[in-house]
C-alpha cells in the first residue's frame, strides 16, 4: 500500500513517461529529465559532457548549413561570371558586325561613343552584381568563422571525456579494492553494528564506507542507502542525499524510517530550489503520517514557503 501511495505522489511530480520508466517515488538522477536534480557527482559529469556534445553537434550542423549556402553562392557567382564573359564576347562580335556592315556610321564619333557607353553600362551592371554577391559571401564566411568548432575546442572535449573515463576507472578500482578490505574478515551484522556506531558518533566518512560495503554485499541495502542519504543530508550534500533516498524507497517503501525519509527528501528538494516537488512530499507526508512529529514539521515548513 505504501508503494502505491509513493507512486501516486511521484505521478504528480513528473510526466507519465517518467513514471513508467522510474519505479521509485523519485525522479532524481534522471538524466533525460529536462531539469534533472538529485544527481551524483558522476552523473553531473555525464550531464556536462552530454551538454557539451549537444552544443558541438548544433554548431557543426550550423556550419554544414552555412557551407552549403556558401557553395550555392559560389555557384551563383560562377554563373554570373560565365554570363558576363558570354555577354562581353557578344558585345565584341556585335561591334565587329556593326563595323563591317556600316563603317560609315561607326566613323561618326558621336554614334560610336553612344554604343560604347551602352556596352560600358551593361558591364558596370554585371560588375555591381558580382560585388553584391562577394559581399554576401564575405558575410557567410565571417559567420562560419564565429561559429567554427576549433580543433582546440574538440580536443578539449575529448580530453574532458578521457579524464572522466579515468575517474570512473579509478573509482571502480577503488571499489574493487574495498571488497578485499578489512571488512571481509567481519560478518555483515558486525559491519552494520560498526557503521551504526560511527554514524551515532558522526564519523560519517567511516560510516559511509561501511554502509557502502554492506550495499556491495546486498545486506539490508534499503537501510544502507537510507543511512548514507542521511549522512549526505546532514553534510548538506542534498543532491546525493536525494539520490540515496530515492534508491532506498525503491527497494523497500514500508520501512519505519519512511516518514523521516520523506521529510528530509522534501527539505533537500526545497534547499536545491525544487519547490514544487518539495511541496508534494510535504503534503504526502502529512497525508500518510498525519500524527507523526515529522508531519508537524512538514506543516510548519509548508507555511514558510
Amino acid at each position: 500500500m505504501n508503494r502505491i501511495f509513493l507512486v501516486a505522489i511521484f505521478a504528480t511530480m513528473v510526466p507519465l513517461h517518467l513514471v513508467s520508466a522510474e519505479p521509485s517515488a523519485f525522479g532524481a538522477g534522471n538524466l533525460n529529465n529536462p531539469e534533472p536534480y538529485g544527481l551524483t557527482s558522476s552523473e553531473k559529469v555525464i550531464l556536462q559532457n552530454k551538454t557539451n556534445l549537444k552544443k558541438i553537434a548544433v554548431k557543426s550542423n550550423n556550419q554544414a548549413n552555412e557551407v552549403d549556402s556558401l557553395r550555392e553562392r559560389i555557384d551563383g557567382l560562377q554563373t554570373i561570371l560565365e554570363g558576363l564573359s558570354q555577354k562581353s564576347q557578344e558585345n565584341k562580335l556585335h561591334i565587329k558586325s556593326l563595323d563591317q556592315r556600316n563603317s560609315d556610321e561607326l566613323n561618326n564619333s558621336n554614334e560610336y561613343e553612344r554604343r560604347l557607353s551602352e556596352v560600358s553600362q551593361q558591364n558596370s551592371q554585371e560588375i555591381d552584381n558580382i560585388k553584391l554577391t562577394l559581399d554576401e559571401l564575405l558575410t557567410i564566411v565571417d559567420s562560419i568563422n564565429i561559429s567554427y568548432v576549433s580543433k582546440n575546442e574538440f580536443n578539449s572535449l575529448v580530453s574532458d571525456f578521457n579524464k572522466f573515463k579515468e575517474q570512473v576507472a579509478k573509482e571502480l578500482r577503488v571499489g574493487a579494492k574495498s571488497k578485499k578490505s578489512k571488512f571481509e574478515k567481519m560478518s555483515n551484522a558486525e559491519v552494520a553494528k560498526l557503521a551504526r556506531a560511527n554514524y551515532d558518533k558522526k564519523y560519517y566518512t567511516k560510516s559511509i564506507e561501511q554502509y557502502t560495503h554492506l550495499i556491495n554485499k546486498n545486506y539490508r541495502p534499503a537501510r544502507a542507502h537510507y543511512m548514507i542519504g542521511e549522512m549526505y543530508y546532514y553534510r548538506k550534500n542534498y543532491s546525493d542525499a536525494i539520490a540515496y533516498f530515492k534508491k532506498s524507497a525503491s527497494l523497500y517503501s514500508k520501512a519505519t524510517y519512511m516518514p523521516v525519509l520523506m521529510l528530509h527528501t522534501a527539505v533537500a528538494m526545497d534547499k536545491t530550489g525544487d519547490k514544487k516537488n518539495a511541496k508534494s512530499f510535504y503534503n504526502g507526508l502529512i497525508s500518510k503520517y498525519p500524527n507523526s512529529k515529522y508531519a508537524k514539521t512538514a506543516k510548519s515548513n509548508l507555511n514558510k514557503m
